[in-house]
């Protein structure tokens, strides 16, 4: 007797790796689990050409952690999954500033760090506690008249983005090493993390960027309880 019912649905953790897409994830997995209902024969092989998987909520490919993924009848409930706070763990690199806001694309300006203390940083980043508004990045995947905000960066376009309310629940610092700081968030759905971290840079009148980030929670499932995509095949042999 199989230990999934991918047709009735199930909720997969994965944990994503580093230089993955979150749709590099589910179509890794969707492939793996059509090959195996097809060799389960019957019913099974013929649901799984049509077999739904989704995920809820992106991840960047520089970024780690938490995927939910869901099959079958189950991908009704992505939205309830993608509506949940998250939680995220990270590193802002003061000095220096880069178009997408992470570490995806070259530094463009580059700042003193002198003035810079560990007071500073905390009492600073409190104005972003609370409701608030945030302007998503440029190099982000909301599309603009049909196509995705990346792609016309890429291109040298500049488009006006306008501003989303995100709610931010927890903002810690673990570690201040600066120029760099690792730091803790909890979140609502739609916040960017990386405009975080540029606009902490730009609140201290100098630069930062995203050049780490980790999802570990979604709502009530914590990254220690997810599976890489290696262990989740290995289940399926």
């Amino acid at each position: 007797m199989s230990p999934f019912n991918f047709v009735s649905g199930e909720v997969l953790l994965i944990d994503k790796p580093m230089g993955w897409t979150s749709f590099d994830v589910v179509n890794k997995i969707r492939g793996a689990i059509r090959h195996y209902l097809k060799e389960q024969g019957g019913d099974n092989a013929l649901a799984a050409k049509k077999l739904k998987v989704g995920h809820a909520g992106t991840l960047d490919p520089l970024a780690t952690g938490m995927l939910i993924i869901c099959t079958g009848k189950f991908t009704k409930k992505i939205d309830e999954y993608m509506a949940q706070e998250k939680e995220y763990t990270g590193t802002i690199q003061f000095g220096a500033t880069t178009a997408s806001y992470d570490s995806e694309t070259p530094v463009e300006q580059i700042f003193s760090t002198d003035t810079l203390t560990e007071e500073l940083i905390k009492g600073t980043s409190k104005q972003f506690i609370g409701t608030i508004q945030q302007v998503p990045p440029m190099y982000s995947a909301i599309k603009q008249d049909g196509k995705k905000m990346y792609e016309l960066a890429r291109e040298g376009k500049t488009v006006e983005i306008k501003s989303r309310e995100v709610t931010i629940s927890a903002f810690d610092f673990t570690r201040i090493a600066l120029p760099q700081v690792d730091f803790r968030i909890a979140c609502s759905k739609g916040t960017y993390i990386r405009s975080i971290a540029n606009d902490l840079g730009k609140a201290l009148n100098n630069g930062g960027y995203l050049s780490a980030l980790r999802r570990t929670r979604i709502g009530e499932y914590k990254i220690e309880d997810a599976m890489t995509v290696d262990s989740f095949l290995a289940l399926l042999k």
